[in-house]
């Protein structure tokens, strides 16, 4: 099974999404992120490897690390069942697997329709990052990014990769970024004082950053002698970063706003659809210092 549902229009704050389970609990993954799914192969033990990697698989030519979804999502003797699966997932640069219980269906949703789970049952440790209810299941969205880095710290966003950049100096410019992981708000918001910008607006969500940018706007003055720069993720509760660029690009008082879109999902396949919707600049989580490169290039 080869998911072929990316979307053809882009910025309609919509999104597909395959639907798998583990141990009976529905559990959802962007379409975008999924590059194919195949029956289990025979997997290769790695010695003192982390305990959520299973092993390594070799398909078409690449080796890939397999992660159990059982051990991740932490779910007390559990077993995989007769109709589990591998899916085959690309982002931030990188392949990976996921073994899971089963595959059922693809959903195409709205982003508003992801509700953004509450303090009280998320916790700090969770991997939710939205609740999308169907009928009588609730299908929870994973962070998988999150997952990932819990695998191999290396592959998150790295603060010493800006001090490399050399001494900065302290800008005033006002940056608005909307992100909805809380570690990597932290991680932004770290990064962006260690590179000299301390003027940050942080929302969690695109619906929510729109509304300030347009509240400024209505205000009489002119948007870019309050706000410089936009940085946002795509994936996000209530309105994606695609729709959310969409929306300030169509803006005549706000379109003038530079924004770099900053996501695991910036591919060479899926470049274009940042390009249609007016993105500035569009870099690959998790290239931080790319990321304060351009920065530099637009507000400087």
């Amino acid at each position: 099974m080869e998911p072929k549902g990316i979307l053809l229009e882009t910025g309609t704050n919509e999104l597909e999404i395959v639907e798998f389970h583990v141990a009976n609990n529905h559990f959802g993954i962007n379409v975008i992120k999924v590059k194919e799914i195949i029956q289990p192969i025979p997997v290769t033990f790695i010695p003192h490897a982390h305990p959520h990697v299973e092993g390594i698989i070799q398909l078409r030519g690449e080796v890939l690390p397999v992660v159990d979804m059982i051990k991740v999502l932490g779910i007390p003797n559990a077993t995989y069942g007769a109709q589990q699966k591998y899916i085959v997932a690309e982002f931030n640069k990188q392949k990976v697997v996921f073994h899971v219980d089963n595959v059922t269906q693809i959903h195409r949703i709205s982003w508003e329709d992801i509700e953004r789970p509450s303090d009280m049952y998320q916790g700090g440790t969770s991997q939710v990052i939205g609740v999308i209810k169907q009928n009588d299941n609730m299908i929870l969205m994973l962070d998988f990014e999150k997952i990932m880095v819990n695998i191999n710290p290396n592959s998150g966003i790295n603060v010493d990769s800006v001090r490399k950049l050399g001494k900065r100096n302290r800008s005033e410019k006002r940056i608005v970024i909307a992100e909805d992981s809380p570690l990597l708000r932290k991680l932004l918001n770290d990064t962006f004082n260690e590179a000299g910008y301390v003027n940050l607006e942080f929302f969690e969500n695109g619906k929510d950053a729109y509304h300030y940018l347009e509240t400024i706007a209505n205000s009489g003055f002119d948007i870019t002698e309050t706000i410089q720069l936009i940085v946002t993720d795509i994936e996000m509760p209530q309105m994606d970063g695609h729709h959310l660029t969409k929306k300030i690009k169509t803006n005549s008082d706000l379109q003038k706003l530079p924004v770099i879109i900053f996501s695991s999902l910036i591919t060479d396949d899926l470049r274009f659809k940042g390009e249609e919707v007016g993105a500035d600049a569009q870099i690959s989580k998790p290239e931080i210092a790319e990321l304060i490169i351009k920065v530099d290039e637009l507000i400087l």
